[in-house]
């Protein structure tokens, strides 16, 4: 049976070449490569019977290898058998044909060209809704990024601010117990200063007058009182302040304790990236508003603690001088009194002393007295005793003379004698008989005179004892300085 078509070796099943395109490069033809090969008029009944004309070829490059590759001969179409001729002339005309085709190709064109262009803007959407979400997701990136350099900011200033609080409230606290130990300390000097003024009470006599030591005394006393009242009066403000202190402390310590929670929760959230596995739908949670401030109110929050903090560190410096200022200058001046009441004391010490040394001297010269003057009525007694026979001699003669006889009774001059001699001897012994009563006197008068010293040296003894023994015994243990700033 003989085949339609031609020999393998017709001319026109050669390898053909395109008068059109150049000669292209060796490359690799995949199936959707193909090239259609038509019989002798019938070339256009492929696009109805494409299964019966095509058959996918492919390239081979030429056997010198050069750039110029040109397609391989194609393969030799199928042989039509005489029972399909007639079907291929049972359908339409090549116009319509041609028509069909054209209006297929025109809307198979406008749907590709359509398709297109839906798929270049689909791809251009996607790339801008791409770079549009990668931008935003970057921007509220960036946003936490910011906002957690703000906490940080506002986390340090917040640190610092405490820091610097709670040294000044430690400082605060340890000029009120300064305060309060001064307090103390001051109650020791006033009660030796009550007990010296107790003790001064005892003493006798004249001596119990209002010297320049009790006068200190006094004052010293008044002074250690005013003294404590401004110490405690200090410590009362101190306690206020510090109760101001631990309210802005609070304060502080809570913003901290905020910032410090949202910047754990935006670092979480600044950490998420699309391939995280802590991400979810929350449905609705965009439309929830749970904000209690803004960024302004926010900041204005933290600066209003931080203020605040300031304002107390302030007041608790001025309070901090204050209590220095006060604890010196209440030193000085309880050490000021302290002294002028000692030097009170040596003065008054001094002037008992001399005193009581003069009382002794007195009292010795007035021993010596009296004993002169005993001796001086021993002498008198003895030269009356010694004027007795004298006078009774004078008297014996008188009396013997009288017994004269007659004319014998003469007044001669032995009898002026006697008499003169009596008379003398008489008024002699009246004589020594008033200088002893004198001298009686005067030894009463010394006697009473060395009571009197005797009853001055005890006086003066009592007052010495007590000032210088009891008083000045006591006033050696005053504070020092530092203790009566407070520093224990």
């Amino acid at each position: 049976m003989e085949f339609l078509g031609t020999t393998q070796t017709a001319s026109y099943c050669g390898p053909k070449k395109s008068c059109f395109l150049p000669e292209v490069a060796p490359m690799s033809i995949s199936q959707d490569s193909y090239r259609s090969y038509y019989l002798p008029g019938y070339r256009y009944l492929s696009s109805w019977r494409p299964s019966l004309f095509y058959k996918v070829s492919s390239f081979r490059p030429n056997d010198d290898g050069q750039g110029g590759g040109r397609l391989s001969a194609p393969l030799r179409p199928p042989t039509i058998l005489p029972s399909m001729r007639t079907s291929l002339y049972a359908r339409y005309s090549p116009l319509d044909w041609f028509n069909a085709n054209r209006a297929q190709f025109q809307g198979s064109e406008a749907y590709r060209h359509w398709a297109g262009r839906l798929n270049a803007d689909s791809g251009r959407l996607i790339q801008d809704k791409e770079q549009l979400t990668r931008q935003q997701q970057e921007g509220s990136r960036k946003n936490l990024g910011q906002r957690l350099s703000d906490i940080d900011f506002w986390r340090s200033e917040l640190t610092y601010e405490l820091e610097r609080l709670l040294t000044e409230t430690r400082a605060l606290d340890t000029a009120k117990r300064r305060l309060e130990c001064a307090a103390d300390e001051a109650q020791g000097p006033l009660q030796v200063a009550l007990e010296c003024l107790y003790f001064r009470e005892k003493r006798m006599g004249i001596d119990l007058v209002h010297d320049d030591v009790e006068k200190n005394l006094i004052q010293e006393t008044d002074l250690i009182k005013l003294c404590q009242d401004k110490m405690r009066k200090l410590a009362e403000r101190i306690d206020q302040q510090l109760n101001i202190n631990r309210d802005a402390q609070h304060a502080l310590e809570r913003d901290l304790g905020d910032k410090n929670s949202a910047h754990f929760i935006d670092e979480k959230c600044y950490n998420l990236r699309n391939t995280s596995d802590s991400i979810n739908y929350y449905h609705g949670v965009e439309k929830i508003d749970g904000t209690v401030s803004v960024p302004e109110t926010w900041a204005k929050f933290s600066d209003s603690n931080i203020r605040y903090s300031q304002n107390a560190r302030a007041n608790s410096a001025i309070l901090r001088e204050e209590t220095d200022h006060i604890l010196e200058s209440t030193s000085e001046d309880m050490w000021r009194q302290y002294t002028d009441t000692n030097l009170a004391f040596d003065g008054r010490i001094s002037e008992v002393a001399e005193a009581k040394n003069r009382l002794q001297a007195q009292l010795a010269k007035t021993l010596q007295e009296i004993f002169q003057t005993e001796n001086t009525m021993m002498l008198l007694e003895r030269a009356i005793m010694a004027k007795e026979c004298p006078l009774k001699v004078a008297q014996t003669r008188l009396e013997a003379r009288t017994w004269r006889p007659n004319m014998e009774l003469c007044r001669d001059v032995p009898q002026f004698k006697l008499v003169n001699e009596v008379f003398t001897i008489d008024d002699t012994l009246q004589t020594l008989k008033l200088r002893l009563r004198e001298a009686q006197d005067t030894l009463q008068l010394l006697i009473l005179n060395k009571a009197r010293l005797e009853h001055d040296l005890l006086v003066k003894a009592n007052s010495l004892f007590i000032d210088k023994e009891k008083c000045m015994g006591m006033r050696k243990t005053f504070p020092s300085t530092p203790r009566l700033v407070g520093y224990t």
